[in-house]
C-alpha cells in the first residue's frame, strides 16, 4: 500500500486553487444570471416600447371633442400617430376620419378609468382633473401626464387637488401659474412644468364666428346657463327667477351645465317638470352651444365659464347673480382673495340678486341698450386667452416635442443598461497566493 504525503504547504497551495476556482465559477455563473435577467429586462422594456402608444388623448365626456378636435387635426395632419380615448359611446369623434388618428370608446365610468389606469403610453393629453386622487390612476407605463384646460378662467375652480399629479399643464393666462405655484407651494409639490398655449376651442369658435349666419328671433332671446353645485343660480334661486323671466315675454333658453343632471338631478327634474317647453322657453342639452350662444342677446349665468366665451366670442352683455360662492370644495379654498372669474365678471357684467330679481326685464332691457365698454372685455380677454388662433399648433409643437424627449431618455437608458452589462462581464483572475509560490 502506498501512501501519498502532501507537505503543507503544497497542501495549502492545492486547496487555495481549489477555492479559488469554486469561486471564478461561482462568480461566472452569477454574472451569466445577472446578464441573463438584465438582458431579459432590456428586452421586455424594448418590447413594452415597441407597443407604447405615442399620444393618448383621453375624454371623460364628449363635451369636450370642442377641444380635442383642433388639436386632432393638427397632429393628423404632421403625421403624428395618436390615439383618442372617450368614455362617451355617442362622442362625435368616433364619427371623425383621420389617417393618423385613432378614435376608440374605452366604457363608461369605472371601466374607463380601469383602461386608463393600465395604458401603455408616451403621454396621456387629458382635459379631466383628479388624476390619481380618486378612481384614475397614474400607470406605470405612462411617461407623461399632460392636462390642457376645456374652459377659460381659474384653474383653482378644479375640486381640490384637481391638478396636484399632472406632470405638465398647457395653460393660456399668467395668473393660472401663479395659482398653481402657490398651491405646489403650500402643499411642498415639486414644481410641473408650465406651457402657454392657449384654448384650442375658442380658437375654432372664434374662426367659425367670422363666418357664421346667426338664426334671430324676433324678440330678444335671453339664455340663462349656470355653473352646478350648490352655488348654482338654479339651485339658489330656481323658480323664482324663471317665473320673472318668463314674465319679461322674451324667449328664454335653459341650458344647465351637462353635470348639473348628474349632481344637482333633484333640482334638475324639478325644474324641467314644472317649465316644459313652450314657445317661448326651450331646454338645450345640445353637444355644441355655438348655436344658441350666437341667437341669444344676453346670458344670465353665476360663475360659469360660458360667461367668458359669450363675451370674448360675440361681444354680448352678461348678467351674473350673486349666488354666494363657495370656496370650499376647491383649490380656490387654499387661496386668499377672489378668484380671476370672480372679479372679473363684476367688470364685465351686471348683478342680479335677491334685491333686483323682480327687476329682472329693465336689468336686461338696459344691458341691450347700453353698449358695455368693449376695452373692458378685451382686458379681460388678454388677461386668459393667450397665443389666439395659435393654440392647436402650439399643442401638436409641444406633444411630438415632448415624445423626442421622451425617446431620447429612452435610448439613453438602454444604452446605460448595456454597459453595466458590459462592465459585469467576469475578468480572468490568478488563483490566490499562486504567485507567491512560482
Amino acid at each position: 500500500m502506498v501512501n501519498l504525503y502532501i507537505d503543507p504547504g503544497t497542501g495549502s497551495m492545492l486547496f487555495t486553487i481549489l477555492i479559488s476556482a469554486i469561486s471564478a465559477v461561482v462568480y461566472v455563473v452569477r454574472i451569466l444570471i445577472i446578464k441573463a435577467k438584465t438582458m431579459a429586462g432590456i428586452k421586455n422594456q424594448n418590447e413594452r416600447n415597441a407597443k407604447k402608444i405615442p399620444i393618448v388623448m383621453f375624454s371623460d365626456n364628449k363635451r369636450y371633442w370642442s377641444t380635442f378636435r383642433p388639436i386632432c387635426e393638427e397632429l393628423d395632419k404632421r403625421g403624428q400617430k395618436a390615439v383618442y380615448m372617450t368614455a362617451s359611446p355617442d362622442d362625435p369623434a368616433l364619427e371623425a376620419k383621420f389617417e393618423n388618428i385613432k378614435c376608440e370608446f374605452i366604457g363608461e365610468g369605472n371601466k374607463a378609468f380601469a383602461k386608463m389606469n393600465m395604458l401603455n403610453a408616451g403621454i396621456v393629453l387629458s382635459t379631466t382633473p383628479s388624476l390619481d386622487v380618486f378612481q384614475w390612476k397614474r400607470s406605470k407605463t405612462v411617461d407623461s401626464y399632460v392636462h390642457i384646460l376645456h374652459a377659460s378662467g381659474d384653474v383653482s375652480l378644479y375640486r381640490l387637488y384637481g391638478l396636484d399629479y399632472y406632470d405638465v399643464l398647457l395653460l393660456s393666462g399668467d395668473f393660472q401659474e401663479k395659482q398653481v405655484r402657490e398651491l405646489e407651494r403650500q402643499r411642498n409639490l415639486p414644481a410641473k412644468e408650465i406651457r402657454m398655449i392657449g384654448i384650442p376651442y375658442l380658437d375654432t369658435m372664434l374662426e367659425h364666428a367670422k363666418n357664421y349666419e346667426v338664426k334671430k328671433s324676433d324678440v330678444t332671446t335671453v339664455l340663462l346657463s349656470p355653473s352646478w353645485g350648490a352655488s348654482s343660480l338654479l339651485v339658489k334661486y330656481g323658480s323664482s327667477l324663471i317665473d320673472q323671466l318668463i314674465a319679461t315675454g322674451y324667449d328664454i333658453i335653459i341650458r344647465p351645465h351637462p353635470q348639473s343632471f348628474t349632481a344637482d338631478k333633484e333640482t334638475i327634474d324639478t325644474l324641467m317638470a314644472k317649465y316644459p317647453e313652450s314657445e317661448r322657453l326651450h331646454w338645450n342639452r345640445d353637444n355644441n352651444n355655438f348655436d344658441v350662444l350666437a341667437r341669444s342677446d344676453i346670458m344670465i349665468s353665476d360663475y360659469s365659464g360660458i360667461m367668458y366665451d359669450f363675451a370674448f366670442i360675440f361681444n354680448k352683455p352678461v348678467i351674473y347673480t350673486n349666488a354666494e360662492f363657495k370656496k370650499d370644495p376647491y383649490d380656490a379654498w387654499c387661496i386668499e382673495g377672489d378668484t380671476w372669474m370672480l372679479s372679473t365678471i363684476r367688470k364685465i357684467g351686471r348683478e342680479l340678486n335677491g334685491d333686483n330679481l323682480s327687476e329682472v326685464k329693465t336689468l336686461i332691457d338696459s344691458c341691450i341698450k347700453e353698449s358695455r365698454e368693449t376695452s373692458k372685455i378685451q382686458e379681460a380677454r388678454d388677461e386668459t386667452w393667450c397665443n389666439i388662433g395659435k393654440s392647436a399648433s402650439l399643442t401638436a409643437d409641444y406633444l411630438i416635442e415632448k415624445l423626442a424627449e421622451i425617446k431620447a431618455k429612452e435610448d439613453a437608458s438602454g444604452e446605460s443598461a448595456k454597459k453595466q452589462v458590459e462592465k459585469k462581464k467576469p475578468a480572468v483572475r490568478k488563483p490566490a497566493g499562486l504567485e507567491s509560490k512560482a
